[in-house]
């Protein structure tokens, strides 16, 4: 099974691994979050992360979400990828975490497009002529 970590900032990260929950009825295994704060030093964090990360891995790799592209957490994330074994997501909301989740016993490639994909069609403008349509 593929790891999960998510990197956000604040508690962002527990606050979508505690709506996760919700919504798959049971806190899902081999998922992780680290919080950055204003205060956080990005080389100290690092060394933590990747431990986090060694412990996700069970062999199928691992899949981290971050929040901002270009943003502290997601420079972090940067310096832990490794091709075909640690891929990163930048743009994580709650979607893209359930689909992720959903999807995480096949190949780390494979698992990145669905989470991007889950991420991108959770994005909906919510429009009346939408409501009216889902309704019918």
């Amino acid at each position: 099974m593929i790891g999960i970590l998510i990197v956000a900032h604040g508690s962002l990260g527990k606050s979508l691994i505690d709506c996760a929950t919700h919504v798959m009825g049971s806190r899902p295994t081999l998922l992780e979050q680290f919080g950055i704060d204003t205060h956080g030093d990005p080389f100290t964090l690092l060394p933590a992360m990747q431990k986090v990360v060694q412990d996700l891995d069970e062999g199928d790799g691992v899949l981290i979400l971050s929040d901002i592209y270009g943003a502290t957490p997601c420079n972090i994330v940067s310096k832990l990828l490794e091709p075909n074994h640690v891929e990163g997501i930048a743009g994580v909301n709650l979607p893209m975490l359930v689909r992720a989740l959903t999807y995480r016993n096949g190949d780390l490639g494979k698992l990145a497009e669905k989470a991007l994909s889950g991420g991108q069609e959770g994005v909906i403008n919510f429009t009346e002529e939408a409501c009216k349509e889902k309704n019918k």
